[in-house]
């Protein structure tokens, strides 16, 4: 029988205690496999169907108090954030994902709780994303980081570069934007409520599906919205040799980000045009296309060279960076 006693003492654990191949098997055990998922955790390498014949593959670093704080968000927030941002560059790809190579690095004494919620995190992220965890590593280090690998396949289709966008076409976004800025500013500023922009931080939701939507409706180019918008609008107009004038106009200020902002004496414009981690996908489409559900346009792509808001160049604050501070 499971007492309450023996929860405690399963909860002091820690990785030291269960060991490499204890954590790893808790990771893996009465987990269900993806379909693509061929050959999953337990050999020497996973196999992952690519029926599109070409993977498409990234990968992203979380370093505790760097990207993530354990007193801000739980094991399971952590997880789940980590997958997203990975599975968000896929999406931006035009692909759909298939599996996910987790490498994590913790010290021996890390609390078994921990890893355990970051594997939940982990793996329901993936599941939402449709695909599973297929391999990894762990690894003592001194403070916990998260390293996860991304795979993805096309289904056929060409990828959605971010070079692809041409003077004359529509700019448009899918998914919220500002919420994660918002969402920090109000654990920095440690201020009572506004759960869901908080919960927006800790946690991002990109719509996977809208991205695939977008490379199926003939999207130019398309990013996943991780720096903030003008900084990765920037990196379709540097790599399509272009300009992109976002109209405000068109942007959408959601009153719950709103309200942080009048509380805090902050602007919930400079959130949506400058806050990172959104995960929120910005792409170009022909001006005769029609943008596929979830999509809005708001702003416009021209001869030239950079990125401006309402035609002129943007004087707020500077784009996430990762040395930048």
């Amino acid at each position: 029988m499971d007492t309450g006693g023996d929860r405690g003492v399963e909860q002091d654990r820690t990785v030291a205690d269960v060991g490499e191949f204890g954590v790893i098997d808790r990771v893996t055990r009465g987990r269900v496999r993806s379909p693509d998922t061929l050959l999953g955790p337990g050999d020497d390498a996973a196999l992952v169907a690519a029926p599109g014949g070409s993977v498409v593959a990234t990968t992203d670093m979380l370093v505790q108090g760097r990207h993530f704080r354990l007193d801000w968000s739980s094991p399971i927030d952590i997880g789940r954030k980590a997958v997203a941002q990975n599975a968000a560059d896929i999406a931006a790809m035009g692909a759909r994902c298939t599996g996910f190579l987790v490498a994590l690095g913790c010290p021996a004494d890390t609390p078994i709780s921990v890893t355990d919620g970051l594997t939940d995190g982990l793996w329901l992220e993936a599941e939402r994303a449709g695909a599973g965890i297929v391999g990894g590593d762990l690894v003592q280090t001194d403070s916990l980081v998260i390293s996860i690998t991304a795979l993805g396949d096309l289904e056929g289709r060409s990828p959605v570069l971010r070079s692809g966008a041409r003077s004359g076409n529509v700019v448009a976004v899918a998914g919220k934007l500002g919420w994660s800025g918002a969402g920090l500013a109000a654990l920095t500023a440690q201020v009572r409520g506004h759960r869901d922009v908080v919960d927006a931080h800790r946690v991002p939701r990109p719509d996977y599906a809208a991205a695939v939507r977008a490379a199926r409706a003939g999207a130019t180019s398309m990013t996943d919205v991780s720096d903030g918008l003008i900084a990765d609008l920037g990196h379709i107009a540097d790599a399509s040799s272009v300009s992109i004038d976002i109209d405000t106009g068109l942007l959408r200020l959601d009153d719950e980000i709103a309200t942080v902002a009048e509380e805090l004496g902050l602007s919930a414009l400079a959130w949506v045009l400058a806050g990172g981690e959104d995960h929120a996908f910005a792409g170009t489409f022909a001006p005769d296309a029609e943008l596929p559900a979830g999509w809005s346009v708001v702003g416009s792509v021209h001869d030239g060279s950079g990125v401006t808001v309402d035609g002129s160049p943007y004087e707020g604050d500077e784009a996430w960076s990762s040395f930048s501070r």
